[in-house]
């Protein structure tokens, strides 16, 4: 029986497009069984709509303007998403907002995140443009992409697959994003289907 995967994602898709691509050439070690959204705009709903994968789409704002907590929203999205799939696998392919163990306690260590740095390096949100300022401060002269286990801390889960991205004389802040993202599509299918294949989940959290 083929292991699902349910990707989260909040903007254009493109990881998710690469994850898409790569399951339809029987690259991906399961199959993309339904795509959240916690914007209602990502145009990764519409990536999904086209390779007729189910989706969903589950707002934070939606809980605020309700009184509700972070807790509750996380609480009631992992319960969405095992209710309808029970994944093998949770990947979070441009997911922008941090879980709390509300999430966590359903999944475990069957959560990935894909994040533009090495282990170690710019943590938290902006790596890219931070790895920019720091490469034309002369501070450094490469950067990177990681997958890795999602746990409580951010971006400090055990690494699965990581790729160094050389940062390059006469860069542009956009030609280095270009170059990541290149990175990123490559190393995000290969992770997911290392960790399908060979059953590497982090221990528990």
């Amino acid at each position: 029986m083929s292991k699902k995967i349910v990707v989260l994602i909040s903007g254009s898709g493109t990881n998710l497009q690469a994850l898409i691509d790569a399951e339809r050439q029987g690259q991906l070690g399961g199959n993309i069984a339904l795509v959240v959204s916690n914007k209602k705009n990502a145009y990764g709903l519409a990536r999904a709509a086209e390779a007729s994968i189910p989706a969903s789409v589950k707002t934070l704002k939606e809980y605020k303007d309700a009184g509700k907590s972070r807790e509750d929203f996380d609480r009631d999205l992992a319960e969405l998403i095992d209710e309808k799939q029970r994944p093998d696998l949770v990947v979070l392919a441009g997911f922008m907002h941090i879980l709390s163990p509300a999430f966590f306690s359903r999944f475990g260590g069957r959560i990935i995140n894909l994040h533009p740095a090495l282990p170690g390096e710019l943590d938290g949100a902006h790596a890219i443009d931070r790895a920019y300022s720091e490469f034309l401060a002369g501070k450094r002269t490469k950067t990177g992409v990681m997958v890795h286990f999602v746990i409580p801390e951010v971006d400090k889960g055990q690494p699965i697959l990581t790729q160094d991205v050389p940062c390059v004389q006469g860069d542009s802040l956009e030609d280095l994003e270009n170059r990541i993202h290149a990175v990123e599509h490559q190393i995000l299918p290969k992770a997911v289907k290392l960790v399908l294949d060979e059953n590497i989940y982090a221990k528990a959290i």
